[in-house]
């Protein structure tokens, strides 16, 4: 899971595309917290600037005024396939005999193996051993006329979840596999008859953006236009409208943890809101799971919304039992489970004049290996709660990611090895409650087949054709050499 943004902005803007781009993707923060970076183009060449580390340390004041031009595309990175190094971060940039292009890429491709035999010189050419960094090398090699019709030409041979964003001298381009694994929105610059509120520029634009999420086109004042959509092409080009071209015929199948947990509340989704769709989880599990208790509390921040519908609906009160350092990262897309572990204790504080002597609900999004939800459960142990009850509003996640989450193996997952009364002695919990797949569809009031369950039910919807165990590192495996 990655963060991805991009940027034309009007000719004589005066403003920089690298700062409106790299304001975006602080929206995105929390989509990829190891690297960022950033292209810019000025019609002409390409620049780029990447690091590991947050947004805010790579892309500072020290850096962006070098960057300059009306186009850009920016990345926050969480790794899928590929270490956590320098030569991993993203945009990757390739400068091949037919066009330079630069590529930020939110997903994961599931026949790197396969596309690899087709790269002329194979792993040789490869700087760095991402899935990017692959299609990147075939995109800039591909004998067409033009980007996109290296695309047209190259993508039916891909296959997984992505969501790029690329770029040539001259356009940002916006690409959803065909069944819209991860999302990706575009929309207008543009200024307002507010008064209180000014846009990027004081004249009626003619730019474009395009985001993971609503929130990234809030953050720089743009209108959201529509979704990319699955199979679909949309090329963005200073003082021009949108051009659409399809690639592949849309199987819709978004991922349901993008609404459950990882997007920012304050994003929309197949039309919804996502505070108010978790929220009304929090509601439905309270109808399923209900537990008696004096009051009902979230994991902050991203449990926040479905307590407040549990509350809602139970009727017990809502209070915050947890302070949230607001200065730590999510523990969950940490890249080791040491990490993980002190990212726990440096995150979460209790609030013991609230839990002392209480019965208490705790809602959280998920339980994916468990270990945060027992510390958790061990801090509000420690802290006088007399009863601890989770309540999870998500189904139990049975299966690994293969389309942009890091779970490799079902070893990995404790749900995958435990039962639910197994997995609520290891966590502690004096009871243990999850929502049901159907849940989250009476939530949503949207069919099964328009989103992606395999990691709660094991239906892929993209076959995953070699070993899952060594997929994350398929580009830093030895490469045999001939006697």
């Amino acid at each position: 899971m990655c963060g991805v943004f991009g940027a034309v902005l009007p000719p004589g803007s005066g403003t920089s595309a690298a700062a409106v781009a790299t304001l975006g993707l602080f929206a995105l923060q929390h989509r990829g917290q190891e690297s960022a970076g950033i292209a810019v183009s000025d019609g002409e060449q390409l620049m780029l600037y990447k690091d590991l580390g947050m947004i805010g340390t790579v892309l500072d004041d020290r850096r962006l005024p070098s960057l300059r031009g009306d186009l850009a595309i920016a990345h926050c990175r969480y790794s899928t396939t590929g270490s956590t190094v320098w030569e991993n971060a993203q945009p990757t940039f390739r400068l091949g005999p037919r066009r330079a292009i630069a590529v930020g890429h939110n997903g994961n491709l599931v026949n790197t193996r396969e596309l690899l035999t087709t790269l002329a010189g194979g792993r040789s050419r490869l700087p760095a051993s991402t899935d990017t960094e692959l299609l990147t090398a075939l995109l800039a090699d591909e004998p067409a006329a033009d980007t996109v019709e290296a695309l047209t030409r190259v993508l039916p041979r891909v296959h997984g979840a992505y969501s790029f964003v690329i770029f040539d001298e001259k356009r940002v381009i916006g690409v959803r596999d065909p069944h819209g694994f991860r999302p990706l929105v575009f929309g207008k610059l543009r200024t307002t008859d507010d008064p209180g509120f000014r846009g990027l520029w004081p004249e009626d634009p003619t730019g474009w953006v395009i985001a993971s999420e609503t929130a990234a086109l809030d953050m720089v004042g743009a209108e959201f236009v529509r979704d990319v959509e699955p199979g679909e092409i949309v090329v963005l080009q200073q003082g021009r409208d949108p051009v659409s071209v399809r690639f592949a015929d849309a199987t819709p199948a978004l991922c349901v943890f993008e609404l459950i947990y990882f997007a920012r509340p304050d994003s929309y989704m197949e039309g919804r809101n996502l505070y108010e769709a978790r929220r009304q989880m929090g509601m439905q599990l309270a109808i399923e799971r209900p537990a008696e208790a004096d009051l009902v509390m979230p994991v902050p921040d991203t449990g926040a919304p479905a307590a407040a519908g549990f509350a809602e609906s139970s009727g017990l009160p809502y209070r915050e039992g947890l302070v949230r350092n607001r200065y730590t990262g999510r523990t969950f897309i940490q890249p080791s489970q040491t990490m993980r572990h002190r990212g726990v204790t440096m995150k979460l504080n209790p609030l013991r004049e609230v839990v002392r002597g209480k019965r208490l609900i705790v809602v959280d999004d998920s339980i994916v290996r468990g270990t945060t939800t027992k510390q958790i459960v061990e801090l509000l142990r420690r802290a006088g709660a007399a009863e601890v009850h989770v309540r999870i509003s998500a189904p139990p996640i049975y299966h690994p990611c293969f389309y942009g989450i890091d779970t490799q193996v079902e070893t990995e997952l404790i749900a995958a090895t435990h039962s639910e009364e197994q997995i609520r002695a290891f966590i502690g919990a004096d009871s243990l409650g999850y929502l049901s797949i159907r849940g989250v569809l009476a939530a949503l009031d949207l069919p099964y087949d328009r989103f992606c369950f395999a990691c709660f039910d094991g239906n892929y919807r993209e076959p995953v054709p070699y070993d899952a165990a060594r997929r994350k590192f398929v580009l830093e495996e030895p490469v045999a050499v001939g006697g």
